[in-house]
């Protein structure tokens, strides 16, 4: 069912896919899950739906952001993202190839219908997704080398 659900969500414009790690100011932003476990051990636990984020999360800054205890989702803002090359979310395709999946039996998700990563990449991505965190001050290795936006930059650098 998963494969054909992915087959039958495709041909969404890429516009209406959502980011799954993205800022709490970005436009139509929701929270879509909870960190939990330890700083050197995060786990995503997702809701069962969506939800707005209260105004005064949005204003927390001290001791923890926002980013730091929740998933946060909001429409891919594609070209205005380092991460995107014009056609795909390269963040996810590294996260695939960078970090090992934390679970064989993908979490129910409320995003998943719209989420540029499973979209993308399908399964791959949704066996990953528990571990990102997007403000994590203890970030793996294999993390950090995926999210780390300097790669494209030295890739381009190298093509010239």
């Amino acid at each position: 069912m998963l494969e054909s659900e992915q087959e039958s969500n495709t041909n969404k414009s890429s516009r209406q896919l959502m980011c799954p790690s993205a800022e709490t100011e970005m436009d139509d932003s929701v929270i879509f899950g909870m960190v939990v476990g330890s700083v050197t051990a995060p786990k995503l636990v997702h809701f069962d739906r969506v939800k707005q984020i209260p105004p005064a999360l949005l204003a927390l800054e001290s001791p923890v952001r926002a980013t730091e205890i929740f998933r946060i989702a909001a429409t891919c803002i594609e070209h205005g993202c380092e991460h995107f090359d014009g056609e795909n979310c390269r963040l996810t395709s590294r996260i695939i190839a960078e970090l090992p999946t934390v679970t064989e039996q993908i979490p129910a998700c409320p995003i998943r219908s719209t989420c540029r990563w499973w979209h993308q990449e399908g399964v791959p991505a949704c066996q990953r997704c528990q571990q990102v965190v997007r403000d994590n001050y203890y970030v793996s290795q294999p993390l950090y080398d995926a999210a780390n936006v300097d790669v494209y930059h030295e890739t381009s650098d190298l093509e010239t």
